[in-house]
């Protein structure tokens, strides 16, 4: 199974669509879909290692775009949706706390939780819910989310060699690896945040 999802994100590189799947993909991630884009974006790197940067690039822009939507969901649906996630993740009791928090350190919060396993959406959703500058908002979202994207990139083009020998022999415990970090993040998000 995993040697097929490796093949296939390895043949989705080759294919004419490999940028709006990956863009869709980081877009997504940001407001509501489970899964990151690094899953797709490092295969892809490998297999086309001087298109990196690019693929770097692309998963920002639609990355802070995606956070955009998210913001907007938590700014604007607060009463039904924005509450319900606030609730989900423990935050009830401690909103005003959280407010008092973003109001002095949001910009930290934006920063380090874009690089963490921490998904991201919460970040945007948050944001919104909070009211937080948008255009710093999305100054600091590029940042962060540019930094590991091309943090990524850069690994690639270093290591990408080594990478992919590794990943043609252990895909299956990248795989395992990164969706325990994607249960680590919400898990983190809901009790240590």
């Amino acid at each position: 199974m995993f040697r097929r999802l490796y093949d296939w994100t390895l043949a989705l590189a080759e294919s004419r669509h490999s940028t709006l799947a990956l863009a869709g993909i980081a877009f997504a991630e940001s407001s509501f879909f489970p899964l990151p884009p690094d899953l797709i974006l490092l295969p892809m790197s490998l297999a086309k290692p001087q298109k990196a940067w690019f693929y770097a690039a692309v998963c920002t822009i639609a990355s802070v775009a995606g956070g955009v939507l998210g913001y907007v969901i938590g700014a604007a649906l607060y009463d039904t949706l924005g509450h319900y996630i606030i609730q989900l993740y423990g935050y009830g009791s401690r909103i005003d706390a959280l407010r008092a928090f973003y109001a002095h350190w949001g910009w930290a919060f934006i920063l380090v939780k874009g690089l963490t396993p921490i998904p991201f959406k919460l970040v945007t959703i948050v944001s919104g819910l909070l009211g937080y500058n948008l255009p710093l908002f999305v100054l600091l979202a590029l940042i962060t989310r540019g930094a590991r994207f091309f943090l990524l990139a850069a690994a690639m083009n270093h290591f990408g060699d080594q990478m992919r020998v590794w990943l043609d022999k252990h895909f299956a415990w990248f795989v395992i690896i990164l969706f325990a970090i994607i249960v680590f993040g919400f898990w983190a998000a809901a009790h240590l945040v």
